[in-house]
């Protein structure tokens, strides 16, 4: 095509057939005159032209097909380090609050200082029409959803004798009814193109239990099986889901930890230190974009497995052998199958 476009304008009869060529036969026509060095040189820049137009068109094309990634509570924390760094990597960010707007603004803007788009969408994913508008105005902005990554959560810790039913429900409600409404609405848009990654942010303490959080452990746990079920209902759409399982994260509730309760925690995990958002964040990039990650669903990824041993639930031997059974990628009686994307 850019031969025969060349071609095409090199010709004397394209160079004055048309007035609306004018600036170019006046800047050509003496050079046809005066030899074929100039008429190479005259070529040469129309092939310039031609192949700087088929760079702008590929380059446009790129922009075209970047995965929009959409990514509930993700004004602060975990949610907010894995909008950045997926933005960062190129994708087209919903950025979900609830009440921050002014720090979802911010992440918004630090997107898209780094070059990647972003829009910003306050709304309670607890509640079916905010979710139903959320997933519409990413497909009305860009056309498409490819990545869910549900974080948004709440705590409402108390010894399960003195919970109410609010602190429950409350709980129940965002960490557990708001993943499967967001996983409903977002589904039905990957379904039409056949393809589609979910990943969802559940706690060690939705595998171990913890005194205290009755419902949000509840909640992950809930989480955690209900991924599963998407994975094998999903796989033959070539939809794959899965869960990560973080420990203790770096964060305003750990920087006002004892010091002496401090030192316990940190000497039951080997690399001496808390988990920060972007450790997670990074995991996340992994499952949601990289082709390595096409043959992995219905699996539980657990950073600072070592919360295992801090919560007494099992010991420091079985966790690791957990944790490399799932990075190997092992499949037994009760995993789902693996689907490529």
């Amino acid at each position: 095509m850019a031969a025969a476009a060349a071609a095409a304008l090199a010709s004397p009869a394209a160079l004055s057939a048309s007035p609306a060529r004018r600036g170019l036969v006046s800047f050509a026509a003496p050079a046809l005159r005066s030899g074929s060095g100039t008429r190479a040189v005259a070529l040469s820049g129309v092939r310039t032209h031609v192949v700087a137009v088929e760079q702008a068109v590929v380059q446009n094309a790129t922009k075209l097909e970047a995965p929009v990634v959409v990514v509930t509570g993700a004004s602060r924390g975990i949610g907010k380090a894995i909008a950045l760094t997926l933005g960062e990597a190129g994708c087209k960010v919903l950025v979900n609050y609830a009440r921050s707007s002014k720090e979802a603004e911010e992440v918004s803007k630090e997107i898209e200082a780094s070059g990647g788009q972003a829009i910003t969408f306050g709304g309670d994913v607890s509640k079916e029409a905010d979710v139903e508008s959320m997933i519409k105005t990413a497909v009305d902005t860009w056309g498409t959803i490819d990545v869910l990554v549900n974080n948004a959560g709440i705590t409402r810790d108390t010894l399960l004798m003195r919970m109410k039913k609010s602190q429950w429900q409350d709980v129940i409600d965002l960490n557990l009814t708001g993943v499967f409404l967001c996983t409903q609405a977002a589904t039905k848009v990957m379904m039409k193109k056949k393809k589609g990654r979910i990943i969802n942010i559940a706690s060690i303490v939705g595998l171990t239990g913890n005194a205290g959080q009755a419902n949000y452990a509840a909640a992950k746990a809930g989480v955690i099986g209900f991924t599963k079920t998407v994975a094998r209902e999903y796989a033959s759409r070539n939809i794959i889901a899965n869960v990560i399982a973080p420990g203790l994260i770096a964060s305003d509730m750990t920087a006002e930890l004892g010091e002496e309760i401090e030192k316990k925690i940190l000497s039951t995990i080997p690399l001496g230190r808390y988990g920060t958002p972007e450790d997670v964040a990074g995991l996340v990039e992994f499952l949601a974009l990289s082709p390595a990650a096409s043959y992995i669903t219905g699996q539980v990824w657990s950073p600072l497995v070592c919360m295992f041993c801090f919560l007494g639930s099992l010991n420091f031997e079985v966790v690791l052998l957990n944790s490399f059974a799932l990075w190997c990628g092992a499949m037994c009686r009760s995993s789902p199958l693996m689907v490529g994307w």
